[in-house]
């Protein structure tokens, strides 16, 4: 009798028979790697990130798979390295493309989370293609609401270019903007939930934010709150992060409300690193300390991201070194859902849980690779502590990333046969790409 209730114990416990979570993956746009108070600032408060952030993991070595906008997102939404299927540019706004958008011959994470029995949404920024070929709802998500080119503005009415200014669109039909753009799509965020709360699927969320992404613009009250900061640009784009901040408290409180925090798998990143803007507009108003690079850069500065991962009923929250990636973010939902037989084999990310449940303590990842303007072009790649960053036909450099995170000192003269080797490594690696299949958007013109 004994033994038999020993067993009945083990299986009503045992995490195999769980529920499955929800999915929440949270990206900011444009986010400064020191623009956070859980990384560190003190001039810019988030209340609820940070209370996010004490219930996570806080990957000190999270990455996104490029350094600008759109292909982060391709890279993010498919789990594969976007350079694999050609996107390694920002698609300008061309509704009659069909090639500048993320390629169809890719399957999508909201795609296979359906497969896997969720419901799935977008809210927010999408940059993924302007075709309606390209249109979320045609890539895996049943619902859509947001801003469907790279980027918009932030109040009902103000003026802009032509992709900044047009309507919002919800599920395929335009629809006008009410309210500041960061709290209106925090507000979608809550509906959604609310919508899902009690139904028989598990959900997975995609907010993707255009905040703090320029045009720099803010309502009053945040912009009080971050009076204390004395230049105006770094002023409102701190504000900015207030709002993004609290529209993220608000989906956090919904959670809470409904009982689905602890069974609710969240990931939170930037899609890329803060923009240095100083040799234009003369000041950087956003902080990539202590990171060497920026937006556009294969620097740290440039991939290395505010990188959370929450799951409380699965990972305990502390701080973790590996270097990780969020093309990881696909084949850990997947798993987390119960679907592992489902994760694609030709899939860059992997499976996280085992190692952020300390079930292994392997590195996730033996070598991470980034790549900028296509076949000899740009590349770095990560190999434990060591990196590696070539600028076309330059001479490469290495950096030993646990003394010299800032990328100050070049060891390359020292370490031959590692820059050798991971020279080697980018080689390998780049049989697998394609050259960019579309353009990015033409500069403007001076006038």
């Amino acid at each position: 009798m004994i033994l038999r209730l020993l067993i009945l114990s083990l299986v009503v416990s045992a995490p195999l028979f769980a529920a499955p979570p929800n999915v929440l993956l949270i990206v900011a746009d444009d986010l400064g790697y020191h623009d956070a108070g859980f990384q560190g600032s003190k001039e810019i408060p988030t209340p609820e990130l940070d209370r996010l952030a004490s219930r996570s993991l806080r990957c000190t070595s999270g990455y996104v798979s490029h350094s600008f906008c759109s292909p982060t997102r391709a890279g993010l939404l498919t789990g594969r390295y976007q350079h694999r299927f050609g996107h390694e540019m920002n698609p300008a706004w061309l509704p009659e493309s069909t090639t500048a958008g993320l390629a169809l011959s890719e399957t999508t994470f909201p795609s296979l989370m359906k497969k896997a029995g969720y419901a799935t949404g977008a809210v927010g920024k999408w940059h993924l293609g302007a075709h309606p070929q390209f249109h979320p709802m045609k890539r895996g998500f049943d619902e859509y609401f947001g801003a469907l080119g790279g980027g918009h503005q932030y109040f009902p009415g103000d003026k802009g270019g032509a992709e900044y200014t047009l309507p919002l669109n919800r599920n395929g039909v335009e629809e006008p903007q009410t309210k500041y753009l960061t709290e209106q799509f925090g507000d979608e965020a809550v509906a959604f939930v609310d919508r899902h709360t009690g139904q028989s699927k598990p959900w997975m969320l995609y907010l993707a934010f255009n905040a703090p992404h320029t045009p720099l613009q803010a309502p009053a009250g945040w912009l009080e709150k971050v009076a204390h900061i004395k230049d105006e640009k770094r002023r409102t784009y701190a504000a900015m992060v207030c709002a993004m901040d609290a529209a993220i408290g608000s989906m956090l409180k919904k959670l809470d409300a409904t009982q689905q925090t602890e069974n609710t798998l969240i990931f939170f990143v930037s899609d890329n690193g803060g923009p240095n803007l100083a040799a234009k507009s003369g000041t950087n108003f956003t902080d990539n300390t202590p990171l060497r690079g920026a937006k556009g850069s294969l620097y740290e500065g440039g991939v290395r991201v505010p990188f959370l991962v929450s799951w409380p009923s699965r990972i305990k929250p502390g701080v973790y070194e590996q270097p990780v990636i969020a093309l990881d973010f696909l084949p850990t939902s997947l798993a987390a859902a119960g679907a592992k037989e489902s994760i694609p084999a030709n899939l860059d990310g992997v499976n996280l849980i085992p190692y952020l449940t300390g079930e292994s303590a392997e590195a996730p990842h033996d070598i991470l690779f980034w790549r900028m303007n296509g076949p000899r072009g740009d590349y770095s790649a990560r190999r434990g502590d060591l990196k590696l960053v070539r600028f076309g036909k330059a001479e490469p450099a290495l950096y030993d990333l646990s003394v010299d995170v800032g990328e100050t000192k070049d060891l390359a003269q020292e370490k031959p046969e590692e820059v050798k080797a991971l020279l080697s490594a980018i080689g390998e690696w780049e049989k697998g790409t394609l050259p960019p299949t579309f353009a990015g958007p033409k500069p403007k013109k001076k006038k």
